[in-house]
């Protein structure tokens, strides 16, 4: 890529032969000397971030571009003596990978406080998988990747799982009573909980496009109480049907009686691994996906080209360098405040301290991951 030459101009791309990085910087060291006329080629399923002088300019589509620096070939260095004969005009590219990333595990390490309302306070684990792909480079590089010369997928996993476990938690305690009815939601609760983590992964310029539940599982004792309750509402049943053939009859009674206790045995032996089967075959994540839907404008909804900056409809900006935390509203490149609704620009929200147990949660949080207790 010749980014350290004195006399020849740069020719800029970049190849991922792990399949593992979203970004990677040019050049890996640190900021460079690219100069003017510096070709920059990105191919289709990536996009590039052009910082100069510690601000990002722009970001590229796919194709060939002709980057503007002050560095000029041997005219710079000369200039450059004062500095150590290194240019003080600094730049460096960052190469994002577009494509949708997959097969992200996601899953609760401890099991998270729940308060069901027939059972009780309990603990529940569960475990998924999520697909991710960036929609806004200038504010994922900006928000999650720094200065850091290559960012993958392993750094990025550990910490939205945690935040997908925290909405769980959050999306729980407000949909569901009990988890006695938990069988056949799983695939409404992972909708409405993709729904909820949309606005969590486009404050970093990201998208879920999928996410799956694969299980949700309570503590042993908890299951067994399952089983007890789902053998009691059987024998409730056959215990009518017995007082209605005694009213029959004495001895016919007698003879159903006997021959329904064995029924019942065999019954339950045939009826609670399908139950069970049932329960929780609905998380199980589906191969493939559905085709990438064209791109909307986040204010009027209408669609809008692939490499749109602005939407040709409202005029709003599609592309996003910064995002107010406390509005959501987009930001000018070089804003210390908000100026929609005033904040300051370096005010970050504090993480949510719960009043019963005193542990940290994300902000936004409704309740709490430690005891289940509702934050105020």
């Amino acid at each position: 890529m010749g980014t350290d030459n004195i006399f020849f101009l740069e020719i800029i791309e970049w190849f991922d032969d792990t399949g593992k990085e979203i970004v990677h910087r040019i050049p890996e060291g640190g900021s460079g000397e690219i100069k003017y006329g510096a070709q920059l080629v990105v191919r289709e399923s990536q996009a590039a971030v052009f910082f100069y002088n510690g601000k990002a300019y722009d970001a590229f589509p796919s194709g060939r571009h002709t980057l503007v620096t002050g560095n000029i070939p041997i005219l710079t260095k000369v200039l450059s003596i004062p500095w150590g004969m290194k240019s003080p005009l600094k730049a460096e590219v960052y190469m994002i990978d577009m494509k949708t990333f997959t097969n992200f595990k996601w899953g609760t390490r401890d099991p998270v406080a729940f308060k069901d309302s027939e059972v009780g306070l309990i603990r529940l684990r569960a475990f998924g998988v999520f697909n991710i792909r960036v929609v806004q480079p200038v504010l994922f590089v900006n928000t999650l990747v720094g200065t850091q010369g290559v960012y993958t997928t392993e750094e990025i996993e550990e910490y939205l799982s945690n935040v997908i476990v925290s909405r769980f938690n959050d999306y729980l305690g407000e949909h569901l009573d009990s988890i006695l009815n938990l069988p056949g939601k799983y695939d409404t609760i992972a909708e409405g909980l993709a729904r909820k983590l949309q606005e969590d992964f486009s404050n970093y310029g990201l998208a879920l496009s999928n996410l799956y539940i694969n299980s949700i599982t309570p503590p042993q004792d908890v299951q067994k109480a399952i089983d007890d309750k789902s053998k009691l509402g059987i024998f409730d049943d056959l215990n009518r049907l017995v007082q209605m053939k005694a009213a029959l009859s004495l001895e016919k009674a007698a003879e159903s009686q006997g021959g329904a206790a064995t029924g019942v045995g065999m019954g339950m032996g045939f009826m609670m691994p399908a139950m069970f089967a049932d329960a929780f075959k609905g998380g199980q994540a589906q191969a493939g996906g559905a085709p990438e839907a064209a791109p909307l404008c986040p204010d009027c909804k209408q669609e809008i080209p692939k490499e749109s900056k602005f939407c040709p409809h409202c005029g709003h900006q599609v592309l996003v360098f910064q995002r107010c935390d406390k509005c959501g509203k987009n930001l000018p490149p070089n804003a210390r405040f908000c100026p929609i609704c005033g904040t300051c620009v370096e005010d970050k929200p504090q993480p949510k301290k719960c009043p019963h147990c005193g542990s940290e949660n994300l902000p936004k949080s409704t309740y709490c991951n430690q005891c289940g207790g509702k934050l105020d």
